[in-house]
């Protein structure tokens, strides 16, 4: 179950994630109506390190409103996303309906995904901006490696915190929830809206550290110099649709990806 000790922090989180839901589906960013066409919205990263889907059942974890998780399953993926943000995964399932894409959605806290979701997966997913929303590693690692089948992989593809140090924080400043409020959101930095949210850093190590010892064996780890969205006004969109540091694009780790198998040959 979730730790009451957080649940103010998640209390704040979730009304900032209900909040952004409708602005970032209206937003150029996130644009809807091209997904709606038949555009992807995965990464080339992700699409090419997860491999063909087809037939195969995929969690998706902190999902936001699903245009991901509902791309997973035009590439053939029987699919269910969860999310704890209510009006994320009401606009998932008006998307599902009104593209007649078959899809399950569990809106729940992730820590306490368990209590809501009794199967296993041959793929659990998560991407681009999760982690940071959590206190514990340790139980959220545990969570994903519950719900990979035997033969089945954990994948994820995740901003770097290194990253933060390209701003001027500290990289190893972990453990303690920072409050961070202001105007705008990312998908739409003009937006006339104001929230606030806490968020936790975690090295790459202890993120690592986390999926093994929760019996999660390590295929690979990679970093990558790109981004899937630009966090700063310096830098540069790549032909692979990835942004990149517009000064020196290989000055640091802006994701990383890494995938990790049931504690079993593949």
């Amino acid at each position: 179950m979730t730790d009451l000790g957080w649940q103010d922090h998640f209390d704040k989180n979730r009304a900032k994630w209900n909040t952004l839901t409708p602005i970032h589906a209206a937003s150029k960013s996130y644009d809807v109506e091209s997904f709606k066409r038949g555009k992807c919205s995965l990464f080339h990263v992700e699409r090419d390190e997860v491999g063909d889907v087809r037939g195969k059942k995929l969690l998706h974890l902190q999902c936001h409103f699903e245009m991901d998780t509902l791309s997973w399953a035009r590439l053939g993926a029987d699919v269910v996303g969860m999310d704890f943000a209510e009006e994320a995964i009401g606009l998932a399932e008006r998307l599902a309906t009104e593209l007649d894409i078959p899809a399950r959605f569990v809106c729940c806290n992730v820590y306490d995904l368990m209590e809501h979701l009794h199967e296993q997966f041959d793929v659990v997913f998560t991407s681009s901006g999760v982690l940071c929303w959590l206190p514990d590693l340790k139980k959220w690692a545990e969570t994903a490696a519950h719900f990979v089948k035997p033969g089945g992989f954990f994948y994820m593809h995740e901003f770097h915190f290194a990253a933060e140090a390209r701003k001027g924080d500290d990289y190893f400043a972990c453990g303690q929830p920072t409050l961070y409020e202001g105007a705008g959101t990312y998908a739409d930095p003009d937006a006339p809206v104001f929230t606030q949210g806490v968020e936790w850093r975690h090295t790459l190590g202890d993120i690592v550290t986390a999926l093994i010892q929760a019996g999660l064996r390590l295929e690979y780890l990679h970093e990558w110099p790109h981004c899937v969205c630009p966090f700063s006004p310096d830098m540069k969109q790549g032909p692979d649709g990835g942004w990149y540091d517009g000064e020196r694009p290989n000055r640091f780790p802006l994701m990383f990806s890494l995938r990790a198998w049931e504690n079993r040959d593949p």
